[in-house]
Parts: structure tokens; sequence; C-alpha cells
């Protein structure tokens, strides 16, 4: 895909300190922050929140305490079958993998989360 991009183009891959979510990409630093793979430009600081330590965390808060609220007020069940985003971040549950995608890259049986 990114052979396919115009040049000039950016990728960002925020997830490049977790191995990475872009096969071109490999970590770089805020010395040497940005390479070029056929023209598309990639940047892939490792932990980029961290720079902004303060924001990241507020921004952070914001999008997850409503859910980890719910969790704290109404338990896992109850909490995971009134919010759709909570199934569908649920990876492990009961011991068993739930999330089809964990499981395929694991090997690991896959066993569906029962509402």
């Amino acid at each position: 895909m990114i052979s396919s991009m115009q040049a000039g183009s950016v990728v960002v891959d925020v997830a490049v300190d977790q191995g990475g979510c872009i096969e071109t990409c490999k970590p770089t630093s805020h010395t040497h922050p940005t390479y070029e793979v056929d023209g598309v430009v990639h940047y892939c600081v490792p932990n980029m929140p961290g720079v902004v330590a303060r924001t990241s965390t507020y921004a952070l808060t914001n999008a997850t305490f409503k859910y980890a609220s719910m969790l704290a007020q109404m338990g896992v069940e109850d909490a995971v079958a009134q919010e759709e985003p909570l199934r569908k971040g649920l990876n492990v549950y009961g011991g068993s993998i739930c999330y089809e995608p964990v499981a395929r890259d694991l090997g690991m049986e896959y066993k569906p989360y029962q509402l």
C-alpha cells in the first residue's frame, strides 16, 4: 500500500514501540524522526504521547474514564452487556480468549464472549 501512495504523503505509526502496524516502519528518534520509503515520509517515534505527557494523560483519561466508571459501578458483565465499545475491547474473559484476531495471532482457541 505504501508504494501506491502519492509521493510526499506521510504515514505515522503510533504503535511502532509495540511492533508497529505498518510493514515499512521502523523506530526513529526525535533527533531523526522521519525517513522515506517509495517517496512516502514515515514518522515512527516510539512513545509519542510521552513527549506531551500531561496533555496525553488528560486526553486518555477523558476518553476512557466513562468506561472505567461503568466497570467500577456495574461490574464487568453488566457494563459489557450495556456498552458495545467495551464488548469490542474485551480480549480475555473467564480464562478464554474472546477476541478472534488475538486468538488467531497467538494460535490459540477462540471462545466468543456470551452475554
